[in-house]
């Protein structure tokens, strides 16, 4: 999240920037009420968050894009899992140079006309387990699959696990999310929203922990890496606003709201990116990466570095969200 250049007059970025400080005042302001822990029907369960986190990251190869057959175990794996719990499971299959890469999704819920679709990469950048760097994310999904089971739902929900996500195809049409977004709008499918889990299981207590792409930032959030941000920008639409209502009144976990205008770097790295292209109402939920993750994308992301017990939280989070959502 990295300010770009650009041509507007200096006053004009203080105006924005001073905009900023102001909603991340609010948001702050509105995290201190006093509101009671929501609880949740089916927690997510921690010991199957563990299991899951492993069977991601220690795989006889790293799950990258020149990996093809180890990519197809994983999502092998996921649809095994997806399959046991879903009213449906699909491959969504497409061809890269001559190679067939695969987005897993299963349903639920599917009597209902409009959707919600929660999404999570399963691949990762370079030769590294990335633990936090999705199998977070992955493993959020596979908890949720267990959890959305028989629940009275008022949205059709799609767990969504993409492939590409990771450089090199960041930012191209072969990205999995741009893959199954654009066949939504194809075929004029009723989404309501998305929402991108990415990276959720990094924190961290000591001071000086969390930085930000302006540094008065701390002075609204802390420089504490203690919560879970949820990531959206101006004009987010009546899904994000609606999600984020819910996920804060669940109460599960200390959670912040980011809202930042376009030339704010950052905001889109990751598949919500894609359904922002076409029009969607979408956010990032986030331990804000690399802003307090000094892992990211490097082999010493794994495992042992999660905090499972605040992650099953952001899950239980998400889950409360979706089934209470009106």
């Amino acid at each position: 999240m990295n300010f770009k250049n650009t041509t507007k007059p200096a006053a004009n970025k203080i105006i924005i920037v001073a905009g900023l400080i102001f909603i991340a005042l609010f948001c702050f302001t509105a995290d201190c009420k006093n509101k009671p822990v929501q609880k949740s029907p089916l927690p997510a369960d921690i010991s199957l968050v563990k299991s899951h986190l492993k069977a991601l990251t220690e795989t006889p190869e790293f799950r990258n894009h020149k990996n093809i057959d180890q990519l197809n175990e994983v999502a092998d794996y996921i649809k095994q899992n997806f399959s046991k719990y879903g009213d449906s499971t699909i491959f969504q299959e497409y061809n890269v140079e001559a190679k067939i890469y695969k987005n897993v999704i299963t349903s639920f819920g599917t009597e209902n006309k409009k959707r919600i679709i929660i999404g999570a990469h399963y691949d990762v950048c370079g030769d590294q387990q990335g633990a936090d760097d999705n199998a977070t994310g992955v493993t959020a999904l596979l908890e949720l699959a267990r959890m959305l089971k028989n629940q009275k739902l008022n949205y059709r929900i799609d767990l969504v696990a993409y492939t590409l996500e990771e450089p090199p195809y960041f930012r191209t049409e072969n990205m999995g999310s741009h893959i199954h977004a654009q066949y939504l709008k194809d075929h004029n499918i009723d989404v309501y929203g998305m929402a991108s889990v990415e990276m959720i299981g990094y924190f961290k207590d000591e001071k000086n922990s969390q930085t930000y792409p302006l540094g008065i930032l701390s002075w609204v959030y802390g420089d504490k890496g203690d919560f879970i941000t949820l990531v959206k920008k101006f004009g987010a639409g009546n899904f994000v606003n609606n999600f984020s209502t819910q996920f804060k009144e669940a109460n599960q976990i200390k959670t912040e709201i980011f809202t930042a205008p376009k030339f704010v770097k950052g905001t889109d790295f990751s598949d919500h990116l894609n359904y922002w292209k076409f029009g969607y109402s979408a956010l990032m939920i986030t331990d804000t990466s690399f802003f307090r993750n000094k892992n990211y994308h490097e082999n010493t992301d794994t495992l042992e570095t999660l905090d499972l017990v605040r992650m099953t939280k952001v899950i239980d989070g998400i889950f409360l969200s979706l089934i209470h959502m009106k």
